[in-house]
């Protein structure tokens, strides 16, 4: 029974273009029907890990007090970082050839992508572990005492973290959205306020170090979950059969992207980083609390970004013309739902951040300076990720390193000079930077305009 079966007949007629859109969201069958569930179940899937995500930061800074909690947040947040880049870009150039070789019946070079992209990042981010904790070692005089060991035991997470990224890249381009999602975004961090808990009721320092064992617990444990996950899934779709790798080809493709992956991780979190370089774990603490409370208002941008990447792979090389239609739909899907959470963010931001402790309501009037930002970028949608999937991954990466150039170069000067508030303003102009240059070059390149105020444009032939 469809949607508009159920609404009596007096409304039928009126709801009628809502309740189509609906039912084909629902219950179609085309590649476009996918992208929408996707993004639909992604969003679903950020709303319940930003809620998750707070309210263990919430518990992790109370039981650590702001000290203990930034050292925890500073670690954390690098291995992340480090761990994503680890990936080298096969997380995200899995979604550019799993859907290219499976359209064209590639099955050889489907099972070749397959499985060296597993292999190649875990050997990659084992060899950048080792030497990040040979690095560590060698200039750990250089470091602050009470970030040493934290570090050491945050390394062991890097192969981990690096293979969880490259599995949900190759769930995201077979459209498994639950296998791509879940254990990253939900079981993870559950897992790790879970292992946290357990140890604090066992009579363990509730400090750093326990938060960085927890995490290193739950990462394994949910990595090696997704590995086996998706591993079964592939073996079920694909057929065994002999397998064509062109890692070279792989490589030279891959590392543009892990240039636009990189500088883009960078500039999401340089500001958390610099502000560690240049302040003290209490001003880490206040400022983290702070992006955490925004990121519900991010969790649009990134759930629409995950699932309309394959569908802009498909349509980038399709040829049917469609590909700018549906970047505009792209846009208005993420900017619409950011600028309502943004305006709510504003206004219980406040008792939100009094949650974290005393004196983490400090942080409040950053959020009216980064909010601008998030905006910004809402209003351009997944821009990168069309460029990325159509082709135009090196002047994207070029994009991205003059707004990575910018960012540090603004935090630079300006935290020392005014603090929290000069991360604020650096992150928020960088952010509105990036987003300019990117719905420029999508113009420039593809002649579509991905800009929610500007009307659209006569799609012009790839530049």
């Amino acid at each position: 029974m469809t949607a508009e079966r159920l609404l009596p007949k007096s409304l039928a007629l009126r709801a009628r273009p809502v309740v189509t859109r609906i039912d084909g969201l629902v219950s179609g069958k085309g590649e476009g029907s996918a992208a929408g569930r996707i993004t639909l179940f992604a969003f679903m899937v950020r709303i319940a890990n930003a809620a998750i995500a707070f309210i263990s930061q919430v518990l992790l800074a109370r039981w650590m007090g702001a000290f203990e909690y930034g050292i925890f947040v500073l670690v954390w947040v690098t291995m992340i970082i480090v761990g994503n880049l680890s990936c080298l870009g096969f997380h995200t150039s899995v979604i550019r050839f799993v859907p290219e070789y499976r359209e064209k019946g590639r099955l050889a070079e489907l099972r070749g992508i397959l499985l060296t992209s597993r292999l190649f990042v875990l050997f990659a981010s084992t060899a950048i572990a080792a030497a990040g904790a040979a690095g560590l070692w060698f200039f750990s005089d250089r470091v602050e005492s009470y970030y040493v060991v934290p570090f050491y035991l945050g390394i062991v997470c890097l192969p981990m973290i690096a293979l969880s990224d490259v599995l949900q890249g190759i769930a995201r381009a077979n459209a498994w959205a639950t296998s791509a999602l879940a254990p990253t975004y939900l079981i993870r961090p559950v897992l790790i306020l879970v292992f946290m808990a357990g140890a604090v009721l066992l009579g363990q320092d509730a400090d750093a170090t326990t938060a960085i064992l927890a995490a290193i617990m739950a990462t394994y444990a949910t990595t090696i979950y997704q590995l086996l996950n998706v591993t079964t899934r592939i073996d079920r779709k694909i057929a065994a059969g002999p397998r064509t790798v062109s890692l070279r080809f792989w490589i030279a493709v891959s590392l543009p992207i892990f240039l636009v992956e990189s500088f883009f991780f960078l500039i999401t979190n340089a500001d958390v980083l610099m502000v560690g370089f240049y302040l003290t774990p209490h001003d880490v603490a206040v400022y983290y609390a702070t992006v955490k409370t925004l990121a519900i208002a991010h969790f649009v941008y990134f759930a629409v970004k995950a699932g309309v990447a394959q569908r802009y792979a498909h349509l980038a090389h399709d040829g049917s013309g469609q590909l700018a239609r549906f970047a505009r739909e792209t846009v208005n899907w993420t900017f619409w739902p950011t600028l309502v959470l943004a305006m709510v963010i504003l206004l219980l931001g406040k008792p939100m951040l009094f949650l974290f402790g005393p004196g983490f309501d400090a942080g409040y009037p950053l959020l009216f300076v980064l909010i601008l930002g998030v905006v910004a970028r809402a209003a351009v949608g997944p821009a990168e990720s069309l460029l990325t999937m159509s082709g135009h991954q090196n002047i994207c990466a070029a994009a991205y390193a003059c707004t990575l150039a910018l960012n540090i170069g603004l935090n630079a000067v300006l935290i020392p000079q005014f603090g929290l508030w000069g991360a604020a303003i650096a992150t928020a102009i960088a952010m509105s930077f990036e987003a300019a240059t990117l719905s420029f070059i999508v113009w420039w390149k593809r002649g579509i305009v991905m800009v929610v105020f500007l009307p659209a444009a006569p799609q012009r032939s790839a530049g």
